[in-house]
């Protein structure tokens, strides 16, 4: 029998994190993308912007339509949306597809410039990848109840992404980053996708 929220065991007979197992949805995403590194300027922006519009929301929400937000996005290429305009800005309100909040749009534009201004400092990449923990520190979750909600380090990325011009990038958002990017690995213990 398994510990209160320590994994579930799905139909195939794998051992998964209760909430990887709570929609269909979850499944893949769980399974192929949770917690594995992401690298490059591009892909990690993109993160940012989803964490970002998640705030507040489910996180289930932004990924049924994260193939909408990726083409009213430009494919989340940061010059593209750097160079965004007014008209791109009313255009992304009225999309029904992503979540038309105002605050959130502006911030992923923002967030835009910003990325653009670190390439000098060698990106988006080295700057969030930066604040990855040891590994060998961390201490191995057996039930979600252990998984934090934020740490240090995801406290001390938010705060450096906020001085470099961030937006919607607060402690929780930035761990939550963190967990999908596999700067941390919160997978529990005895999930078969750890």
């Amino acid at each position: 029998m398994s510990e209160p929220g320590g994994v579930v065991i799905g139909e195939d007979g794998l051992a998964r994190c209760p909430w990887g197992l709570s929609t269909p949805d979850y499944v893949a995403y769980h399974d192929q993308e949770w917690g594995r590194p992401v690298h490059g300027d591009d892909a990690l922006f993109e993160r940012v912007c989803l964490e970002a519009f998640q705030s507040g929301l489910s996180w289930i929400t932004i990924l049924r339509r994260r193939e909408t937000f990726r083409a009213a996005f430009k494919g989340f290429e940061i010059d593209a949306v750097a160079s965004f305009t007014d008209t791109d800005r009313e255009r992304l309100l009225a999309d029904p597809g992503i979540i038309r909040n105002r605050a959130k749009v502006d911030a992923s534009i923002a967030n835009a410039l910003a990325a653009q201004a670190l390439r000098d400092d060698g990106g988006l990449d080295a700057l969030i990848w930066s604040f990855a923990p040891d590994p060998a520190t961390r201490h191995v979750p057996r039930t979600s109840a252990d998984i934090q909600a934020t740490t240090p380090e995801s406290a001390a990325l938010s705060k450096s992404l906020k001085a470099h011009g961030f937006r919607f990038v607060g402690p929780t958002t930035a761990h939550a980053l963190m967990q999908a990017c596999g700067l941390v690995n919160d997978h529990l213990a005895d999930c078969s996708a750890r």
